[in-house]
């Protein structure tokens, strides 16, 4: 384990992809170990038929390896995968001044048709 060796996607599946190592065994990504982000969709960070760098990081007693890239970019030591340290920050009350100046907006769109299509306001049937 730990060992980085090289190999072939062969197949990518919505919890992972599966790759070929040198000497024909067949090793999982598993869809956490892809990228250090949030990965939504395999498909957006490998192809099948990709050729890449992976890290071994586990070998089951049935011969199942568990193979990942995410470990392969070395963090320093302290440094938290999920909690890394934001450039900018905004603050609630920032984000609830903006969300509520959208709601507005959207509202007053949503009327502005709502009324169009009844012929305005105040107007007599």
């Amino acid at each position: 384990m730990g060992t980085i060796i090289e190999g072939v996607v062969t197949g990518i599946t919505n919890f992972g992809a599966f790759v070929e190592l040198t000497g024909g065994q067949v090793g999982l990504i598993h869809i956490s170990e892809v990228a250090d982000t949030y990965v939504r969709d395999v498909n957006d960070f490998l192809k099948q038929h990709d050729r890449i760098k992976v890290k071994v990081i586990s070998v089951d007693p049935r011969g199942k390896i568990g193979l990942s890239i995410k470990q392969l970019t070395a963090r320093p030591p302290g440094v938290n995968r999920e909690r890394s340290p934001r450039v900018h920050q905004v603050s609630f009350e920032d984000k609830l001044s903006k969300f509520m100046k959208e709601s507005e907006e959207r509202l007053a769109s949503l009327r502005r048709n709502t009324d169009s299509k009844r012929g305005g306001r105040g107007s007599s049937r």
